[in-house]
């Protein structure tokens, strides 16, 4: 197989499953890159834009248009973190109240999406990819 032919499928794959979470997300006026952001701070906890960048791998502009975009909608904050340089970013409560219900869009989603792939394969697509990704940010960073 050319390698071509691969990056194109991983791409197009992308493009599916985002075009997916955003309509599933649309009825709670969220798209994917929000979510992205919202699950980060549910799951990692707060931190400055930098690092959620550089988690999420997106430059600094749209980043700070999807933190804005999520101010405006109440679900996240700004605080002033230990270093008086850095703002850390938070969930609110209205975000924390609401996550469950989003969480559970998303997850059902996702099911829907894996039906009919097995266990096994799962559990390999996972593996794969994790350690893909792991080389890949091991190599940005040197």
């Amino acid at each position: 197989m050319a390698t071509h032919e691969l990056f194109h499928t991983i791409h197009q794959l992308s493009r599916e499953l985002t075009k997916l979470i955003n309509q599933t997300l649309q009825p709670f006026g969220l798209y994917s890159a929000q979510w992205a952001v919202l699950f980060v701070l549910k799951e990692e906890g707060s931190m400055s834009q930098s690092d959620l960048c550089e988690y999420l791998a997106v430059e600094a502009p749209p980043m700070t248009r999807t933190i804005q975009r999520l101010i405006k909608q109440d679900y996240v904050r700004y605080t002033q973190g230990a270093d008086k340089r850095v703002k850390m970013i938070h969930l609110t409560e209205k975000a924390e109240t609401a996550y469950p219900e989003w969480e559970q869009a998303v997850l059902s989603a996702n099911e829907k999406l894996l039906a009919g792939m097995p266990d096994e394969k799962r559990i390999v697509m996972q593996t794969l990819l994790a350690s893909w990704l792991g080389t890949l940010k091991g190599v940005s960073h040197e």
